[in-house]
């Protein structure tokens, strides 16, 4: 099964990020192992930028993308990046710029598209 999940809110201040990315750690570990994409935009990209830094005991959401992007692709609107002042060294490894042609292509291919 192919899973794309699009993110629309920022990585602190709602928890919409945050569980979507739990939700994503957790498909892996189901049978049989689905294909999972992500596509951030709006305020979600900066989940992946790096340099976040939070207290101790609370979640990190740069070190969630940087897990999820070992086991799924990781693609950021380009034109929400541009418009937050984030470039694409500011990125968490594994993750990369995309358009909106490319989400429209992952959506197209997608069997289930889950949007947070």
């Amino acid at each position: 099964m192919k899973y794309l999940f699009i993110l629309n809110d920022p990585p602190y201040g709602t928890e919409r990020s945050f569980n979507a990315l739990r939700l994503i750690q957790a498909l892996p570990k189901t049978e049989p192992k689905p294909d999972i994409s992500v596509f951030l935009m709006a305020d979600a990209v900066a989940c992946a930028k790096t340099g976040q830094k939070t207290p101790n005991g609370y979640y990190n959401l740069e070190r969630m993308v940087r897990g999820v992007a070992r086991q799924a692709q990781v693609v950021l609107c380009g034109t929400c990046m541009d418009a937050r002042g984030i470039g694409d060294g500011d990125l968490v490894a594994g993750a990369e710029r995309g358009t909106m042609p490319q989400l429209a292509e992952m959506t197209a291919e997608a069997d289930k598209v889950l949007v947070f």
